[in-house]
């Protein structure tokens, strides 16, 4: 699995948005109802969809996020056959960051919770990737 990093691409080439978030200072992770692991919120873009807002979507259905701020961080890009790519060709995604003022009482999605933490969690759903995203919006704010 190798996952790349770019400031921008050509916008019909991003398939996904991922959305790295905090609320109250602490991390925003989802956990699906069919995993055990904690995963950052983000999707597949759908057609005709604006990459903002299939990120705006998916943090609103998977988080519950009602009142946020959002913005791009880089894109970036994964080559290797996971889950969600079956070809294993580089597919690539934006990166954003949201800070969530308040939440919807229910979610109504296929995440079962959210949870805020301090730390990083330890069991990822992806952790040949998000992990590294994290690493790099880190990176790109500490400058």
């Amino acid at each position: 699995m190798k996952v790349k990093f770019y400031n921008d691409i050509e916008d019909s080439l991003l398939k996904f948005a991922v959305i790295i978030s905090k609320s109250r200072g602490k991390w925003v992770f989802c956990k699906h109802k069919e995993r055990d692991t904690y995963e950052i919120p983000g999707g597949h873009r759908d057609e005709g969809e604006a990459i903002e807002e299939t990120a705006k979507r998916e943090l609103k259905e998977e988080t519950g996020a009602v009142d946020f701020q959002i913005r791009p961080v880089c894109v970036y890009s994964v080559t290797g056959k996971n889950r969600v790519n079956e070809t294993g060709e580089e597919t690539y995604g934006m990166l954003y960051y949201a800070d969530i003022k308040t939440f919807a009482e229910d979610l109504h999605s296929e995440m079962e919770k959210i949870v805020l933490l301090d730390t990083l969690p330890a069991d990822w759903t992806y952790p040949l990737i998000q992990p590294l995203l994290i690493d790099e919006y880190e990176r790109r704010t500490s400058r």
